[in-house]
């Protein structure tokens, strides 16, 4: 089955379930908050592992204590789709056990 980009209500409608992210630009973004880098870190390894199991990848910025994440889907000219709206639920049931806000 084909993805297919989601239209800006269906954006605006799935964001309101998933607090904390939001649309920039042309990719759903969250930016967490952690107590150390060590748990950062961490938390990076495990989206990483969650992104293989999906076969979807976000871009994923790591710095001190803080993790940032842009998604888009590239196959369909990088507009947001249900496979982002996937990772960013993944990676919001993951976030509590690293203590990120």
């Amino acid at each position: 089955m084909a993805v297919e980009a989601l239209e800006p209500e269906q954006i605006e409608q799935r964001l309101a379930e998933l607090p904390g992210w939001s649309l920039e630009g042309d990719r759903l973004a969250r930016k967490y908050r952690l107590g150390t880098h060590f748990a950062a870190t961490a938390m990076v390894v495990h989206i990483a592992q969650v992104q293989e199991e999906l076969d979807h990848h976000s871009d994923l910025t790591l710095g001190y204590n803080t993790i940032s994440l842009t998604v888009n889907t590239h196959s369909v000219g990088g507009a947001v789709t249900t496979l982002d709206f996937d990772l960013a639920r993944r990676v919001e049931e993951l976030a509590p056990a690293h203590g990120a806000s």
